[in-house]
């Protein structure tokens, strides 16, 4: 798997497709992005070039637990530079959950970049606002204060990370307790200051000023409110509204047609964008 050094840090990449406009795509939680290879593939069946990346602290990129500004912030430019190394820009960028919110900040930082947005299952809701915080950096912050970096690396969710990026354990192990709790009780505080508006870190004035094509996708759990992507909807001027039948983790890879018709739609109709 291709890797690129992205601002010091060691980024896990592929790319599906040899043709067509662009689409970088980015999954949700701490999670790696071959869940997105079976969407990627179908997109790249109809004429487009697909990025796919983990990003830092997930998936089998590097570990970096530095600097002042918010940690989804700081995926912001590794995304720019990764994809102007393979001068994919401008491009439609699309993204799950955490994914989602990634790519609309994405927009609202580098609006010249974005030829459109394909948003599924958008985070938030007073649900998300109450657990996300505890999973992304509650629990690890306490973990830290109780038992040091030895309690944090035996966490399941970080040993999840060093089965696809062994060297991450050696940087947690070495990183200084306190470094990590003053670190991670930033990120915390910067991402509950977020957790309540329209969607988790994304303004509703900024809502009103995304003015690229957009197709967005009804949730199908509690962290994916339903009635979000409504309101995203009568916010973000001009964006389509997709809903999907079933329920589910993954429902528009699991029942694609629907889905699939829909972002035929929207990626052709945007190439002209």
């Amino acid at each position: 798997m291709p890797v690129s050094t992205i601002r010091g840090v060691n980024i896990n990449w592929q790319t599906v497709g040899d043709r067509g406009p662009w689409v970088m795509m980015t999954t949700g939680g701490r999670r790696g992005h071959d869940e997105f290879i079976p969407l990627a593939q179908k997109i790249a069946r109809n004429g487009f070039r697909v990025m796919l990346h983990d990003r830092r602290n997930t998936g089998a990129s590097d570990l970096w637990i530095e600097g002042d500004e918010s940690e989804e912030a700081t995926w912001l430019g590794d995304m720019y530079e990764l994809m102007k190394s393979h001068d994919a820009l401008p491009a439609f960028f699309s993204g799950s959950s955490a994914g989602a919110r990634t790519s609309m900040r994405f927009y609202l930082r580098y609006p010249q970049a974005v030829r459109g947005l394909l948003l599924l299952r958008v985070t938030g809701g007073a649900f998300a606002a109450g657990r996300l915080p505890e999973q992304y950096y509650g629990q690890f912050i306490r973990a830290a204060q109780n038992g040091g970096m030895a309690a944090v690396c035996a966490m399941d969710a970080w040993k999840e990370r060093f089965k696809e990026n062994p060297r991450g354990q050696e940087y947690l192990a070495k990183l200084p307790t306190e470094k990590f709790i003053q670190v991670f009780t930033r990120w915390n505080q910067i991402f509950e200051a977020g957790a309540n508006l329209p969607v988790m870190g994304v303004t509703e004035q900024e809502l009103h000023s995304i003015k690229v094509p957009t197709l967005i996708t009804v949730g199908d759990h509690d962290e994916c409110d339903p009635s979000l992507a409504r309101a995203m909807h009568d916010k973000i001027p001009g964006s389509k509204l997709v809903v999907l039948p079933g329920s589910g983790h993954m429902t528009f890879v699991d029942q694609p047609a629907l889905f699939m018709r829909s972002v035929d739609d929207f990626l052709s109709n945007g190439k002209s964008h």
